[in-house]
C-alpha cells in the first residue's frame, strides 16, 4: 500500500472518511482522511494563530476566535461532493486548555494553556499541602502549573469574581463542541490531561477537585472514542448538509493524537515529538502498576495508557535562537553535523518553565561555560544540544518502566525545518531515530483514532519516514560527560522536588 505522506485522489479514496481538526500553539488546521489514513486531494486548511504571553507568565487565547477557525475550517472542508461518505468528525487541542463557562454558555475567561505559568505559587503550596507520590500516582500527573488543580487554585485565590461566575469548566476543544454542536464530553485523554481523572477508574477524582475547589457535576461527561457524540444540534447538519449523519469524536489531546499519527500505536516504538513543545511518549497497554517519578501517565481509553515525559520548550527554543543568532540552512546543518566541540557552552532550555522530569514550574533558562571565545555558533549548539540532553532525561526514565520501545520515531515542526539536529539527538540518546516525514501527523493521529471506531478492520496506510539516523560511537563518551555536567548545573539551579 502506498504511505499516507501522498494525497488519494477522491475517487479512489477508501469510505468512511473522517475530517479532522487540529488545534496547535500556532495553527488551527483541519484535513480529511480516507479509511486508510491517507488525506484526499482537496483537503489541508489552515488558520494561524498566537498565544498571547506577557512577563509575568500569561499564555492566553481567544476561544471565541478559535471557535470561528474551527467553523471555517469545517465549512471549507465539508465540501458537497463528501456528503454521504463522511463517517466522522475528529478533533485535537493542545493538552491542559481551560476555559470558564457563564451561565449563558459563552466564555468568561480567556482560554489559559499549559504554558501559563502564573500558577508557581500554587504549585507550591500544593506540594506542601498533598503526598505528590499519591497525587501522581493516583492521576498519572505530577503538582505542576501545566494542569489544573494549581490553575483553578489560582484563578480562585486572584480572580474571585471572575472564578465565582463560572459554571461549567472546559477544555478549548470542549468549549468549541458547546458552541457549534450545542452539546460536549471530554474525550478521555483530555480529561487525563487535566490532572483531575483518576487514570485507574477513568472518572473524575472527588480529592483533587476539593483541591482545585469546584465539584464533578461544572466539568463535561468523559468519554472514550467508542462512545462518540450523537446528539448534536439539528442545525449542525442544516449548516454542514456534507455531516448529516457523522459522528462527532469527544475532543482528545495533541499527544494520543501523535503518537497515533507516526505510528508510534503500541509499546514497541517511541515517539519523539519536537514542535512548539516537545514530549516522548510510549502507548502502553492497561493501566500501568506504577509511575516513576519523572514522569507522566494518562489514561487514553478503557485499554491503553499514554506513558512519557514532556517539555515546554524545544520549537520556542529554535524560534528564539533564530531570533537572535542568525543563521543559514547550511550554516545550520554544518554546525548539528560537526563533532561536538568541548568548548560549546552548558544550556538548560527552558523559556517557560520545565515539566518532564524535575517539574519546576517556574524555571527559566540558563547558559554555563560562557567565554570571550563563545561564538553565536556555539551557542545555539549548546542550545540545541540542551533540548537533546532534556529529552535525554525522560528517555532514562522510560528504561525504568516496563515498556520496552525498540524504535524511536521523530516528527513535528522542528525535525521539518532542523531535521539535521536529529543527529545530535541520536547521538544523546546513544539510539537509531527515524525520522516521520509525513507533515501534520497530529492530525494524522486524530483521524486515525476514530478511524479505530470507524473502519477498524481497514488497514491503515504505512507511515513514511526517512533514512535511519544512527548513534556515532565515537561521540558517546562525550555526551555521557555532557550529561553528567548537565544534571549536575540542574540540581545546582533549579528548584524541583521530585515526589518520594
Amino acid at each position: 500500500m502506498v504511505g499516507n505522506g501522498r494525497r488519494v485522489a477522491l475517487t479512489e479514496a477508501v469510505d468512511p472518511l473522517v475530517l479532522a481538526l487540529d488545534v496547535g500553539s500556532t495553527a488551527s488546521r483541519g484535513d480529511v482522511y480516507d479509511a486508510t489514513g491517507r488525506p484526499v486531494e482537496g483537503g489541508r486548511r489552515k488558520v494561524a494563530h498566537a498565544f498571547r504571553g506577557s512577563s509575568d507568565g500569561a499564555s492566553e487565547i481567544d476561544p471565541d476566535q478559535v471557535t470561528d477557525e474551527l467553523a471555517g475550517l469545517i465549512t471549507q472542508l465539508a465540501a458537497a461532493p463528501l456528503r454521504g461518505r463522511i463517517g466522522g468528525v475528529a478533533l485535537d487541542t493542545f493538552a491542559s486548555s481551560l476555559v470558564g463557562v457563564g451561565a449563558d454558555g459563552g466564555a468568561v475567561t480567556p482560554c489559559y494553556t499549559y504554558a501559563d505559568s502564573r500558577c508557581a505559587a500554587q504549585v507550591r503550596a500544593l506540594r506542601a499541602e498533598l503526598d505528590e507520590a499519591d497525587v501522581q500516582q493516583r492521576t498519572g500527573c505530577r503538582l505542576h502549573g501545566s494542569y489544573l488543580p494549581a490553575r483553578l487554585r489560582w484563578l480562585r485565590e486572584t480572580a474571585p469574581d471572575r472564578f465565582a461566575a463560572v459554571r461549567r469548566w472546559v477544555s478549548l476543544g470542549e468549549y468549541a463542541y458547546l458552541r457549534l454542536l450545542g452539546t460536549t464530553a471530554a474525550g478521555t485523554a483530555t480529561a487525563a490531561w487535566t490532572g483531575l481523572l483518576d487514570r485507574r477508574t477513568g472518572r473524575w477524582d472527588p480529592g483533587m477537585l476539593a483541591v482545585a475547589g469546584i465539584e464533578a457535576d461544572q466539568l463535561s461527561q468523559v468519554r472514550d472514542p467508542d462512545d462518540p457524540l450523537t446528539a448534536v444540534d439539528a442545525d449542525v447538519a442544516r449548516r454542514w448538509p456534507a455531516l448529516a449523519g457523522a459522528r462527532w469524536f469527544a475532543p482528545i489531546a495533541d499527544g494520543f493524537a501523535s503518537n497515533l499519527g507516526t505510528g508510534a500505536a503500541d509499546g514497541t516504538t517511541a515517539a519523539v515529538a519536537a514542535a512548539t513543545s516537545g514530549a516522548i511518549r510510549v502507548l502502553v497497554p492497561d493501566i500501568p502498576e506504577r509511575i516513576p517519578p519523572g514522569l507522566w501517565c494518562y489514561r487514553v481509553d478503557a485499554r491503553r495508557s499514554l506513558l512519557g515525559g514532556a517539555l515546554n520548550d524545544v520549537g520556542r527554543v529554535v524560534s528564539w535562537l533564530q531570533d537572535t543568532v542568525a543563521l543559514g540552512d547550511a550554516e545550520l546543518d554544518r554546525l548539528m553535523t560537526a563533532d561536538p566541540d568541548p568548548a560549546t557552552p552548558m544550556v538548560l532550555p527552558y523559556l517557560s518553565g520545565k515539566r518532564s522530569t524535575g517539574w519546576a514550574a517556574d524555571a527559566r533558562a540558563v547558559i554555563a561555560g560562557v567565554s570571550p571565545a563563545t561564538s553565536g555558533e556555539l551557542l545555539f549548539r549548546g542550545a540545541m544540544e540542551g533540548v537533546a540532553l532534556a529529552f535525554a532525561r525522560i528517555a532514562d526514565q522510560l528504561q525504568t518502566t516496563a515498556a520496552s520501545p525498540q524504535r524511536i520515531v521523530a516528527s513535528g515542526r522542528v525535525t521539518q525545518e532542523l531535521p539535521s539536529w536529529l543527529q545530535i539527538l541520536a547521538d544523546v540518546l546513544d539510539a537509531p531515530v527515524d525520522p516521520v516525514t509525513v507533515k501534520r501527523t497530529t492530525l494524522r493521529g486524530t483521524a486515525v483514532h476514530a478511524l479505530e471506531v470507524l473502519a477498524p478492520d481497514v488497514t491503515r496506510a504505512p507511515v513514511d519516514t526517512g533514512p535511519t539516523l544512527e548513534p556515532v560511537s565515537a561521540r558517546l563518551d562525550h555526551y555521557r560527560l555532557r550529561a553528567q555536567r548537565y544534571d549536575d548545573l540542574y540540581r545546582a539551579v533549579i528548584a524541583a522536588d521530585p515526589p518520594g
